[in-house]
């Protein structure tokens, strides 16, 4: 899941000056003890704005210092390849499922929580974590299509179905401007939805199926991009991108931003999409578990909270949030799915072995024809 629209110039000084406000109100020995207080965060790229981490340090006396990763696949691998020391991970619910399975994550001590009461009650007790014993609900967002809302009108092309990335008749009218994510998972999510599959689907010829339909569809595609289609969009090179409803919303706020002739959309395809809801969780190597649940706790705070939001166009698990985010961004269904779409969204879950190395063979084949 999934950059957000970056900051002005402004926002940033602003941000830089609260932080030296924050910092000069604190005595001289706190300063100079605080300065080797490090918050180790392994987060999705810029998936926290610069203003909150600004009022957080400021708050603490300490310093955030993040590495980024694109993709869960890419998070855990990193980490199963040995990398150590990161305090805070913010991965999607079939990630911590398997952070969990491989004993890899450190217990939440729910009594240094205090605003945990904030969280929406639909968002506790998940599936990948019964009790919340390991995990801290964030932010969610859909995979779904962003386009350009002018090229598709006078192509009179359909945004609300996946068959505008694997249909011909679609694709001929907008070769080399279609982009689709790098991830197995996802990609091939979208193409068992369009043929109307579970995103959990067990058996291997049904995602068989799926690796047809995607290799039908490939030679029409730009590339496989988890980040670049978010400038792309916004400046015009491409006209449709697979991707997370947050980056689409940073293409449309970008667009409008640099006064571009045309408009973003992004809208959900009718036969369904995949639903993310991201957690804090503490990795077993990190070395201040004090500081992340006062992080944790921080970010549970209902304004602290709605920043996900009204800066990164995320979906939302704070019910305290709720109130202090902007009616434009509530009301987008795109980002808060109404009831009506709610059974028509599902999570990625982890598979028995087999299945995994079954869907990585295909994916391989899908990246090398």
């Amino acid at each position: 899941m999934r950059p957000p629209s970056r900051q002005s110039h402004g926002d940033s000084l602003r941000s830089r000056r609260l932080l030296l406000a924050g910092a000069l109100a604190l005595p001289f020995w706190r300063v100079t003890r605080a300065a080797g207080d490090v918050l180790h965060l392994y987060n999705w790229n810029n998936y926290i704005g610069d203003a909150t981490l600004a009022r957080f340090a400021a708050a603490c006396g300490c310093r955030v210092r993040q590495d980024y990763y694109s993709d869960n696949e890419e998070m855990l691998a990193k980490l199963e390849a040995g990398a150590e020391g990161y305090d805070l991970l913010v991965p999607t619910g079939n990630a911590v499922e398997s952070l969990i399975r491989r004993a890899a994550l450190r217990p939440i001590d729910r009594e240094r929580l205090p605003h945990f009461a904030n969280l929406k009650r639909e968002f506790l007790d998940p599936w990948f974590d019964p009790g919340n014993r390991y995990s801290v609900p964030y932010a969610t967002s859909i995979t779904l299509l962003g386009f350009n809302a002018d090229r598709m009108r006078a192509l009179g092309l359909p945004t609300d179905s996946w068959a505008l990335i694997f249909e011909p008749e679609c694709l001929e009218k907008i070769k080399g401007k279609v982009t689709v994510l790098n991830s197995q998972r996802e990609l091939m999510a979208a193409a068992m939805r369009y043929l109307g599959h579970s995103v959990q689907e067990r058996d291997p010829a049904k995602w068989e199926a799926a690796k047809r339909l995607i290799l039908r569809a490939k030679p029409w595609w730009a590339t496989f991009s988890n980040s670049t289609y978010i400038k792309d969009l916004a400046i015009g090179n491409i006209w449709v991108a697979h991707g997370y409803s947050n980056d689409m919303f940073r293409a449309r706020e970008d667009a409008k931003a640099a006064g571009r002739p045309f408009a973003i959309g992004f809208a959900t395809p009718q036969e369904g999409a995949v639903l993310a809801v991201d957690s804090f969780v503490l990795h077993r190597s990190g070395r201040r578990p004090d500081l992340a649940h006062r992080f944790i706790d921080f970010m549970l705070e209902g304004e602290n909270a709605a920043d996900v939001s009204n800066l990164i166009g995320a979906g939302n698990t704070n019910a305290a949030a709720m109130a202090h985010i902007l009616p434009e961004i509530a009301g987008e269904p795109a980002i808060f799915p109404p009831p009506a779409m709610l059974p028509r969204l599902e999570m990625l879950r982890d598979f028995e072995p087999r299945l995994r190395r079954r869907l990585a063979r295909m994916w391989t084949e899908i990246k090398v024809r």
